[in-house]
């Protein structure tokens, strides 16, 4: 146990264990809102659903090729970008980002 509290004890290993746990508290927050940014029709039949994410601002080439990780981008409009054929499993990964304020249904 000394070689845990050890570290602890300087100023260096203070800053790093704070660093590390606002790391984790970041992510878990990620985790713990993406649920909430899904639609919850979204959720209905089918394997696979057609979305349109909504970020905070115009995406870029880097927000559309992390998205065609999860389907098939198909365009962007304004702040949006329509991605074809999600699995539902997936929703939730598409929404944990911080830039992305909403999944909802295609129209």
């Amino acid at each position: 146990m000394r070689w845990l509290i050890s570290p602890l004890s300087s100023g260096r290993g203070r800053v790093i264990a704070g660093a590390i746990t606002l790391y984790i508290g970041w992510q878990l927050w990620l985790i713990l809102a993406a649920p909430a940014k899904v639609y919850g029709e979204l959720r209905a039949d089918g394997p696979r659903v057609n979305v349109l994410v909504t970020l905070a601002f115009p995406p870029e080439r880097f927000h559309v090729l992390a998205l065609q990780r999860f389907g098939r981008v198909s365009g962007t409009e304004n702040n949006s970008v329509e991605v074809r054929g999600v699995k539902k499993q997936d929703l939730n990964a598409v929404a944990k980002p911080y830039w992305v304020r909403s999944i909802g249904p295609m129209e």
